[in-house]
Formats: C-alpha cells, sequence, structure tokens
C-alpha cells in the first residue's frame, strides 16, 4: 500500500503501555499510526485504537490528566472505527470493581468485575476466542482461533447481545465487544501472532472505508 494512502489510526497513549507494539502491528497491517496523547490528534483520525495495559484507576486518571475523555466520546460519536485493547476495552465500560470502585468512561454500559476466586490469576497465555456473532474484525479468522491474553478482571456488559466472542476460563467470559463502530477485545491482538495481525488488518482496512462526521456536527450532538 501506498504511504499516502494509509488510513491514519491514532494509537491513545494515556501512560498505560504496549504502545509501540500495537503500532508496530498496525504499520504492519497498513496503517499510518500516530501515538499520541493530543486530543486534537483524534480529531484527524481515520480510526482509534484505544490499548492499555495495568489498573482501572491509573488509566483513567491518565485519560482525566490529558484531557482525553471528551475527545474519546467524541471519536466514537463521530463513527470512526473505535478499538479497545485489554485495559482499552475494561474502561469503556460504566464502571470497574479494581481499585476499589472506578468510574470509568461509560462508552459500553455494563460492568468490570474481578476473574472468579478460585482461578490462578491473572488469567496468562494462549486461549480460544468463541465467536458469538459475526463482525467484519473476525474476516478470515477461523471459530476458536486462540489469542494471547494477560488480565485479572473481566468485563459484564449490561446487554449480553454486545458481545462478539467469549472465551473459557473458570466459566466463559466476554472476550470480544463491540456494537456500531465500536469493538474491543481482552485480548491482545499484537501478541496474537497471524490470527491478532489479521485482526488488525481488518481493523485497518474498515478504518481506510469509514467516513467519519466533521467533528464540529459531532461536538454539538454529544
Amino acid at each position: 500500500m501506498d504511504k499516502s494512502n494509509r488510513p491514519r489510526i491514532v494509537v491513545v497513549d494515556y501512560g498505560a503501555g504496549n504502545l509501540r507494539s500495537v503500532a508496530r502491528a498496525l504499520e504492519a497491517s497498513g496503517a499510518e499510526p500516530v501515538v499520541t496523547d493530543r486530543p486534537a490528534d483524534l480529531e484527524r483520525a481515520d480510526g482509534v485504537v484505544l490499548p492499555g495495559v495495568g489498573a482501572a484507576g491509573a488509566a483513567m486518571r491518565g485519560l482525566a490528566g490529558r484531557g482525553l475523555i471528551e475527545p474519546l466520546h467524541l471519536a466514537v460519536a463521530s463513527g470512526r472505527p473505535f478499538l479497545g485493547v485489554c485495559l482499552g476495552l475494561q474502561v469503556l465500560m460504566s464502571s470497574s470493581d479494581e481499585d476499589g470502585g472506578v468510574r470509568c468512561l461509560g462508552i459500553i454500559p455494563g460492568r468490570v468485575r474481578r476473574l472468579p476466586d478460585g482461578l490462578k490469576v491473572p488469567h496468562m497465555g494462549w486461549n480460544q476466542l468463541r465467536q458469538r456473532a459475526p463482525h467484519r474484525i473476525f474476516d478470515g479468522i477461523p471459530d476458536e482461533a486462540n489469542f494471547y491474553f494477560v488480565h485479572s478482571y473481566v468485563v459484564a456488559p449490561d446487554d449480553p447481545e454486545l458481545i462478539l466472542g467469549t472465551t473459557d476460563y473458570g466459566g466463559p467470559f466476554a472476550a470480544a465487544v463491540g456494537y456500531d463502530n465500536v469493538v474491543a477485545t481482552q485480548f491482545h491482538p499484537e501478541k496474537s501472532a497471524s490470527h491478532g495481525l489479521r485482526l488488525y488488518r481488518n481493523f485497518v482496512a474498515w478504518a481506510g472505508e469509514a467516513a467519519p462526521a466533521p467533528v464540529s456536527s459531532v461536538r454539538e450532538r454529544v
């Protein structure tokens, strides 16, 4: 792909790590990745990736301290393809039980809960993703493909219809969630070999086709 035609994908930097590996995977998938903590950069993105490792409390403080909360809501409302990864999925929910209770972004109504007692945490390593609903992010990825996980908390959307895929660890949990232009995974695609790279390629292709609404009109609605 000609570099001038590469979709511009913003990788949001809010101090939660794992950014360079995500950017490298996006670049290998045909994107022009931009790692940034500047709110204005989100307005010029064809797509947005919210990655993350760590804890919900620190993540929300990092987002708030950089003035990124409203720009993330605007990016979602604009129709731009939006991908959350691991902690980036969890902070999309309404709240998290981590750190004694944390108010999150509220983009996906629901709660983040710790994995059940008796399980070794974090859940770390390869596990299967069972696709529950079709989504273009899964194009070319077989059902029950293996992806790489590192997490101690799981999401519970209020609407179970938003669960795109599940994984079993002491019982099934939501491993991929999405609606409209938003999709998010509990696993790390950038650590998941060929299937993870295919997921990023699917996201980049989606971002290259999208026609986001002008930010000025979105501000009026949000």
